[in-house]
């Protein structure tokens, strides 16, 4: 993989958010889940979709808090507009796991 400059790094704004809602998201090809997230007053409310269905359902997202890259361009999804990229990693078993603070921030904060 190519290094880059701290600068560059810089470029991509990762921040903490609140999932506010979620909902199964049926018409996607492949499993997911659309999060609406809250990133505090600054950003606002945006929504993804996320296939994380490996180890999350709707209703026990809501209340967490997860890191997303927020200033990509927005990208359609089948028929849902997705705002922000949610970061997680894969298990061994190819199941993402979500990033999320250890301890609660607040919305907005930028990764550092």
């Amino acid at each position: 993989m190519a290094e880059i400059s701290f600068d560059d790094f810089l470029k991509v704004d990762i921040r903490t958010g609140t999932v506010v809602r979620a909902e199964p998201f049926p018409e996607a090809r492949k499993p997911a889940i659309k999060l609406w997230i809250d990133f505090g007053p600054e950003i606002g409310e945006r929504k993804t979709s996320a296939q994380i269905t490996a180890h999350y359902t709707p209703d026990a997202l809501i209340g967490k808090q997860v890191m997303a890259v927020v200033n990509f361009p927005p990208r359609q999804i089948g028929p849902f507009m997705s705002e922000v990229l949610t970061l997680g990693v894969h298990d061994a078993e190819g199941g993402v796991v979500l990033i999320s603070p250890d301890h609660t921030v607040a919305n907005g904060e930028r990764m550092c």
